[in-house]
């Protein structure tokens, strides 16, 4: 029996495509071989990562100056290949490399911001920290330049998974001026429409939205290729990916055709603008019943909140009695089939991590379930 998996990452994956992989596992598009037995460079696996990023082009609408790339390492690397490919000096080293700007919102963004570190002199440009971000703070306009360098970019996590927080505006054109604006939108991609033209650059991993752990997506503006320094190394540059279709050496093929299938999927489910409207149905369920709760709450300032990652804590205040509840509820929900509910290790409480592939039945039964908890 399959069970509602809401872990926050690797995560539930449509189950149709699911059963055409398991279905093609020895035998993929008639070739008589696995896509793991193939040659990335065989005329039989060229058709599947062109479809891939075909399907990624129709499904965003990314414009035709705009290269899609398959980048191994996940989001994590691209901590440093944003600031390696937009900021890095001539020599390595951050006193050399060019300024950039970044907006804390949590976790993922400050681990981002302090990987740029290494790299590019880097201002913090806002912060939600201050209240455990629980919000998403109105970064002001880009400071007058000194004489010492344009900012090179100005980054953002579009969604925040950890505290449950996402930019529902994008930082407007007079905040962010000619500066490349730059996300992980690891956890949001293809969650609801997004204009790609307002990005430099939009990168994410593929373990949520997209498929399964392996891929990084990476969306990036022609400009914005190519101006490195000869110090940085040839699989850390964009431009070496560009100019080999992604194939400069070995990619995680399976992964690419996962990700494929799944998007196969959500053309099928109507595009983006349709999954989007399910996707905004299935979080307004949920946040109106922990409104209405008098056990659970979500911290979580409203016109902030995640339509994926939806965040949620006992109302009581002793901690020892929390502490109860939370374990409690984690581990009956588990005997329901509702698995992966824990919080992150590092802010504890509970978190539902409702993504394309989880669909309202799911949804429905974690209610019903938190309902009979509450009872209880």
């Amino acid at each position: 029996m399959r069970v509602f998996n809401f872990s926050a990452g690797p995560s539930m994956l449509p189950l149709p495509a699911l059963e055409k992989a398991a279905a093609e596992m020895t035998d993929c598009n008639g070739t008589g071989q696995s896509v793991m037995e193939m040659s990335h460079r065989s005329k039989d696996y060229k058709p599947i990562i062109e479809k891939t990023e075909a399907l990624f082009r129709e499904l965003m609408s990314i414009p035709d100056n705009y290269k899609v790339l398959f980048v191994q390492g996940g989001a994590s690397l691209q901590f440093a290949m944003v600031p390696l490919n937009l900021a890095a000096g001539a020599l390595p080293g951050a006193v050399e490399g060019k300024k950039a700007l970044y907006v804390d919102t949590g976790i993922w963004s400050k681990k981002a911001a302090d990987e740029a570190l290494k790299y590019a002199n880097v201002n913090i440009a806002a912060s939600s920290k201050d209240k455990t971000y629980t919000y998403i703070p109105t970064p002001p306009p880009i400071p007058p330049q000194n004489g010492d360098g344009e900012y090179a970019y100005y980054h953002i996590t579009l969604n925040n998974t950890i505290v449950g927080t996402h930019w529902a505006e994008l930082p407007s054109a007079a905040t962010v001026g000619k500066v490349p604006l730059v996300t992980d939108a690891s956890s949001c991609i293809l969650s609801e429409p997004l204009d790609v033209s307002r990005f430099g650059i939009i990168y994410a991993g593929a373990q949520k939205n997209l498929g399964p752990a392996g891929v990084c997506v990476v969306i990036i503006r022609d400009d914005l290729i190519g101006n490195v320094p000869e110090w940085i190394p040839a699989m850390l540059r964009y431009d070496t990916y560009a100019k080999e279709g992604s194939m400069y050496n070995t990619p995680p093929c399976y992964g690419i055709y996962m990700i494929g299938l799944v998007l196969d999927w959500v053309k099928q489910q109507g595009g983006v603008e349709a999954v989007g409207k399910k996707n905004h149905e299935k979080a307004g369920l949920l946040y109106d019943y922990l409104d209405n709760s008098k056990m659970f709450m979500n911290p979580v300032v409203k016109k902030d909140r995640s339509l994926m990652n939806v965040v949620f804590v006992p109302r009581e205040t002793d901690e020892e009695k929390k502490k109860d509840i939370e374990t409690r509820f984690v581990a009956e929900a588990k005997a329901e089939g509702l698995v992966n509910l824990s919080g992150h290790r590092l802010v504890g409480g509970m978190r539902a991590s409702i993504y394309n592939a989880m669909p309202m039945e799911g949804v429905k039964k974690l209610i019903a379930f938190m309902e009979k908890f509450e009872g209880k």
